[in-house]
């Protein structure tokens, strides 16, 4: 008996995944009998054609496997395909090493020629570049003919189900507008080789990042498994350079929901943890906004390194840390109850009206006070007159800047009278502590420099002086829902400087108002250290195509004073058509929704979600369900509050959540947008723009929180955001 290597190459699983389920099921058991002994009997491996390290070995009756010989026993596993195809299209079947990455490529060109390309009728997209351009890009060199004929973005989008991955996204981005050099920067750079590339030699080539493999069982099954599960928590090889690149300070990871960002972001926090090596505590915070994607990074994390890793990482939602280091320091706050932001608008309702205060507005007050004085840790009067106020809509004077500090000042005396505390003054406190503390260790470093160690180590331990910064690194997920004090306490956490901090976020998911300028708060990101992850793993093309044009016609900020933008994101993943329909009330709406979940019977409940946009609306489709003998779930601050049962939530409550099947419902105008928020429309133009934009942000998460199925249902007038007449 022979032992073999069998590796499983990236594209392959595209494939395995549209196969009958009995046929997954023998690929997989194929695999572990072929590395078994390749030579076993049954399997019946043969060489397709002399010379060529191409080779067929049976599956089932029916279906072969096609494998490339890399190198003594070691194979690649290219494709499954019906016996009678390989033969038929053996001549146009092309594999080499590219010679920019080092990593093998397969591409069944016929099939790219005979399902996606037609006669060229028009000017070709790739016209303006020759082949040598491309190729030195890393465009596979058996497609060039192919591309020269591409003429439209669905002939762009058809190549990308079956093209190596490095060629797709250089397509991509030079038809996004990147010129060569840009390309060549932010695409190619990334897996370039760093050694010399032999043509020839495929078992080293094997074994490079570029080449999208899996080896390990447990990545197989994952493989031939659910097509979303199989990234949990396995990192995609493409993602593996950004993983452990070593950048000269702050990086930052965007793109669109499904391209996996938080898999980067976990596996990031992984390889800091064993760069680190043994002897510290909790070196690395892992932090985000919302208290349930914080427990689902905890268990994730988990999974891919174990309790040992887990133990060696602070990980927690970022207001939960603000209030820990309120409490550390002297207990600051603690008496105090804590209320939301609904609430904070009231309480400044309730100041004004004692005050005689008619010129101001209060939701304008609370959002300035929140936003601008609190999340910016601003100090003094004079400060406030200095302080950019990002995303705040309309401009204010001085004379007015005066007023509002004045009218702050009060505010925070009367809840200062009533025991309240807000979330925003949590943080602002938090910030302002953790920047006092960076403070003081940069007076230590200095004077230890000058007098020397020891001296001054004595004298710290005597006073209870902080001597280090509190963590050596720094990653936050969802970056774009944290406001500027949480950054300040952020930055004052982790000393500038190599690997520091890195955040992982899309400006399109912010569903909470907070803007902020990155670089003005002492976190620069520019200088390459910016990276944009283009491919969805979870929707299908379909989804996400009726999720983009959901944001038509909005600019969205890259949290640096840039813009942000989801350009050649996609999927190859294919599915039905999204479900638009109009029902004539909210009561049919709610039976058109129990009759959906009855037909998608062949997935367990727990795969099936509801999201509408009110609290309200969620007791009542709940209660519609249980009436049709559905189990329902509601989906509240800490997740679901059952096993078992249909998901049914708000719209908040589903960010970082994925389900097989969904339903948006209440899509009416009124509801999404908010009506409230057309009291802004003439008052003030700016905010009416950002709150407009954020009930569309909301939508576009709903919407992209679904893997196979998605249907939209409205009553009335649908939401003008909706692509319907």
């Amino acid at each position: 008996m022979t032992a073999a290597t069998l590796r499983l190459l990236d594209k392959a699983d595209q494939e395995v995944g549209k196969l009958d389920r009995s046929v997954k099921g023998a690929v997989y058991e194929f695999q572990h009998k072929f590395r078994k002994n390749p030579h076993s009997h049954g399997l019946n491996l043969t060489q397709l054609k002399d010379g060529s390290r191409l080779y067929s070995a049976w599956v089932t009756a029916d279906y072969r496997a096609l494998l490339l010989h890399v190198g003594d026993a070691d194979y690649l596993l290219l494709s499954v395909l019906h016996s009678k195809d390989i033969d038929d299209k053996l001549d146009r079947l092309a594999y080499q090493i590219n010679p920019v990455t080092g990593g093998i490529e397969f591409v069944d060109v016929q099939r790219i020629e005979d399902t996606v390309l037609r006669p060229a009728k028009a000017p070709g997209l790739f016209d303006a570049y020759t082949a040598e351009q491309l190729l030195d890009l890393g465009v596979a060199e058996p497609l060039l003919p192919l591309i020269a004929k591409i003429t439209t973005v669905g002939e762009l989008r058809g190549l990308a189900a079956s093209a190596p991955q490095l060629t797709v996204d250089i397509l991509f981005g030079l038809h996004d507008g990147k010129s060569l050099d840009e390309v060549r920067e932010q695409i190619t750079g990334p897996v370039k080789a760093d050694d010399h590339i032999d043509a020839d030699d495929f078992a080293t080539a094997a074994t490079r990042p570029a080449t999208l493999v899996t080896t390990d069982d447990a990545a197989l099954q994952a493989v031939l498994g659910e097509s979303f599960e199989r990234w949990t928590v396995f990192l995609h090889p493409t993602q593996k350079k950004v993983v452990e690149r070593r950048y000269n300070g702050p990086a930052r990871v965007s793109g669109g929901p499904g391209t996996g960002k938080t898999i980067v972001a976990l596996h990031r926090v992984k390889h800091l943890i064993d760069r680190i090596g043994p002897g510290h505590s909790k070196p690395v915070l892992l932090t985000t906004f919302n208290r349930n994607l914080a427990a689902d990074l905890k268990t994730r994390l988990l999974e891919l390194g174990g309790q040992e890793l887990v133990d060696r990482v602070d990980i927690v939602n970022i207001d939960k840390l603000a209030h820990e280091l309120m409490a550390q320091a002297s207990g600051q706050g603690k008496n105090r109850r804590l209320i939301s932001d609904e609430q904070t608008v009231r309480e400044w309702r309730q100041l004004l009206l004692e005050l005689g205060e008619t010129g101001w507005d209060p939701e304008f007050l609370a959002a300035e006070w929140s936003h601008v004085i609190l999340g910016q840790a601003v100090n003094s009067r004079a400060e406030y007159f200095q302080v950019r106020r990002a995303g705040r809509g309309r401009s204010i004077s001085r004379p007015e800047r005066a007023k509002i500090w004045q009218l702050a000042e009060r505010f925070t005396k009367h809840l200062d009278d009533k025991g309240l505390w807000t979330w925003r003054q949590v943080a602002e406190h938090a910030a302002r502590l953790e920047m006092e503390r960076a403070a003081r260790v940069r007076r230590y470093e200095n004077d230890k420099a000058r007098v020397g160690g020891q001296e001054l180590i004595h004298r710290a331990a005597e006073s209870g002086a902080w001597l280090d910064y509190r963590y050596k690194h720094v990653v936050v997920d969802e970056a774009q829902d944290l406001n500027a004090a949480h950054w300040k306490m952020l930055r004052a956490m982790v000393r500038p400087g190599p690997d520091d901090i890195f955040l992982v976020g899309d400006a399109h998911q912010r569903i909470y108002d907070n803007y902020v300028s990155l670089g003005s708060l002492g976190i620069n990101i520019r200088g390459g250290r910016s990276s944009r992850l283009t491919l969805s793993y979870r929707s299908t093309h379909e989804i996400l195509d009726s999720a983009q044009d959901l944001l038509t016609g909005e600019t969205y900020d890259d949290m640096d004073d840039g813009t942000d933008h989801l350009t050649g994101y996609r999927s190859v993943l294919r599915g039905p058509h999204p479900d638009f329909r109009g029902l004539r009330t909210w009561d049919e709406e709610r039976n058109a929704i129990a009759d959906q979940i009855a037909q998608w019977n062949d997935v367990p409940p727990s795969a099936i979600a509801v999201c509408v946009p009110t609290g309200d609306m969620v007791t009542e489709v709940a209660y519609r369900l249980a009436e049709k003998g559905i189990p329902a779930v509601e989906i509240g601050p800490d997740g679901p509050r059952g096993p078992d049962g249909v998901r049914v939530g708000t719209m908040h409550r589903f960010k970082g959540l994925e389900f097989q099947r969904m339903i948006i419902a209440g899509v009416s105008d009124g509801l999404v947008p908010r009506r409230a928020i057309k009291a802004y429309r003439d008052a003030d133009p700016l905010r009416y723009k950002r709150e407009r934009q954020r009930d569309r942000s909301l939508l576009f998460v709903a919407s992209t929180r679904a893997r196979d199925s998605l249907a939209i249902f409205w009553h009335g007038m649908p939401s003008p955001f909706l692509p319907v007449p």
